[in-house]
């Protein structure tokens, strides 16, 4: 009996340790693509909108107002022609009143100012028009878009159904900026406030 308890508790102890050396490993993978063209994007006007001084008398207390519509240049030049896409990145996400628009800062830390919007369109790729498309999964599937929301790819195909990223060299389109301030009534605006939009916008290789 004894024999018996040894050879079944050594039975328990291997397939313990086996079971233990097999969790024990793990496998790391790296991977990547060198790609040998590089993309450089621009924005017109060194990238800066400035809304000058506004009346606080000129924003309305019970709905948002939108203090102004601007439009630049967006334009992406490459080495060689490749698919690539341009994405956005909202840095004070944390003051946006949702996720599809951009924040532009707090007052007094706790209060959202506004917001502002981009859509991007007349997109000419080398000379020919092109439609823009957009894509919220990182570049796994593709659709018809102009609105540019934080953290969707934007990028071009042909206007002739396509539906896929078009190789591309240069790239010219404008991109339109709605800035709109909260509506008031919830707003401290007894002292200058700052509005303090900011976003990088960043070159996607697919």
């Amino acid at each position: 009996m004894k024999t018996l308890l040894n050879t079944v508790a050594a039975s328990v102890m291997l397939l313990t340790c086996a079971t233990t050396y097999a969790a024990s490993t793990v496998d790391l993978a790296v991977k990547g693509l060198i790609i040998p063209s590089a993309c450089t994007p621009s924005l017109s006007s060194g990238g800066i909108i400035d809304h000058g001084k506004i009346s606080a008398k000129d924003l309305r207390p019970d709905n948002p107002t939108l203090i102004g519509t601007h439009t630049m240049t967006v334009a992406v030049l490459c080495d060689g022609a490749i698919p690539f896409a341009l994405n956005s990145i909202d840095n004070r996400a944390d003051s946006s009143m949702m996720r599809e628009i951009y924040g532009l800062g707090f007052i007094n830390g706790t209060q959202k100012l506004g917001w502002f919007q981009l859509t991007l369109q007349n997109a000419v790729a080398d000379g020919v028009q092109m439609k823009t498309i957009a894509s919220a999964d990182g570049g796994n599937t593709w659709y018809d878009e102009k609105s540019w929301e934080p953290g969707v790819y934007m990028s071009v195909a042909d206007t002739a159904g396509g539906t896929q990223p078009t190789p591309v060299k240069e790239l010219v389109a404008q991109m339109t900026v709605d800035t709109t301030i909260a509506r008031t009534d919830s707003l401290d605006l007894s002292n200058e406030v700052t509005l303090d939009g900011s976003a990088t916008l960043e070159v996607k290789y697919l």
